[in-house]
């Protein structure tokens, strides 16, 4: 028999946590994270496109982390501290696939871009010689355009399939973004082939993503036990270790949340983890390449000296 359902086109976000007492405290906290954020994401894309002595691969790959970043937690972010302070957190069908459609192209890209940069880093100490040579300004301009290319063809897949299904009984989402898990609770439709193709493409991006850090760095500590001089294999190791942290809180959380069988998911467990590759990353990005980084430092100084010399 077929069954009447009354289609979905408004759907209700709980959002991150159903306690009372803690929303302010959670509120002012996401936003402190947002607005950070915004400034640390802002200032290293001035700061990389305005000093000179920062005008290499590295900082162009990073600049382009940046813009990302800012795309991806301003995404989530404003929905996010809506769902705090607003008695009724609704968002329409369309709003709902427009907020996944640039969510999945931005933490897409983001992995590709990390990607990217464990291999500029292989580069730079595998063949120091000829790191300038081998990163040329095509190939560097090329790989981010191939980052950025496959954040909008997954993501355009993806949201093609989560989007056609069927909507309906309940407009309840248990989190507080769309995101495909709860989702696809939500369909009254046979959700196999979208289930199917978003574990293919997550798990075929993940993967191949992940292959590409792990390799570079099996080469880098193979390169750097080579290294002769405790401190030379200390600074080899300094210049990857802003950039090995943010793969292991990226990487780790991606994994726990879309490489698993769907019967393994628990929302609350997801928000959590949601928080951490959606908002975490896309704050601690600015602070560990700055409060790590010596060039960084030293740029912030020169520009700091200029300003103040103008005054």
């Amino acid at each position: 028999m077929r069954q009447n359902h009354t289609a979905v086109t408004t759907f209700i976000l709980v959002g991150f946590m159903d306690h009372p007492e803690l929303q302010v405290p959670l509120f002012i906290l996401f936003l402190l994270i947002y607005v950070t954020t915004l400034v640390g994401n802002i200032s290293i894309i001035i700061l990389t496109k305005i000093d000179a002595q920062l005008h290499t691969p590295m900082y162009f790959f990073l600049r382009n982390l940046s813009i990302v970043d800012i795309g991806l937690s301003t995404t989530i972010a404003p929905m996010l501290l809506t769902t705090f302070v607003a008695e009724n957190t609704s968002i329409s069908l369309i709003g709902c696939a427009v907020q996944f459609f640039f969510f999945a192209v931005f933490v897409t890209t983001e992995g590709c871009l990390l990607s990217v940069m464990a291999y500029d880093r292989y580069t730079a100490i595998c063949n120091p010689l000829l790191y300038f040579a081998v990163m040329s300004k095509k190939l560097c301009t090329t790989l981010v355009v191939v980052a950025y290319a496959c954040g909008f063809t997954s993501s355009i897949l993806q949201t093609m399939f989560i989007f056609s299904l069927n909507f309906c009984n309940t407009n309840i989402i248990n989190h507080f973004f769309c995101d495909v898990p709860p989702m696809l609770k939500l369909s009254c439709s046979d959700i196999h082939i979208t289930h199917n193709v978003h574990f293919i493409l997550s798990t075929a991006i993940a993967l191949t993503t992940f292959l590409i850090v792990l390799i570079s760095y099996i080469a880098i500590v193979f390169a750097i036990l080579r290294i002769q001089s405790a401190q030379g294999r200390f600074k080899a190791f300094s210049t990857c270790a802003s950039h090995l942290t943010t793969i292991t809180i990226f990487f780790g959380t991606i994994i726990f949340m879309y490489i698993r069988p769907g019967s393994s998911f628990s929302m609350d467990q997801d928000k959590i983890a949601s928080v951490f590759y959606s908002l975490v990353i896309s704050l601690l990005n600015p602070l560990i390449y700055s409060l790590r980084n010596k060039d960084v430092k030293n740029a912030v100084s020169r520009m700091v000296d200029k300003m103040t010399f103008l005054k």
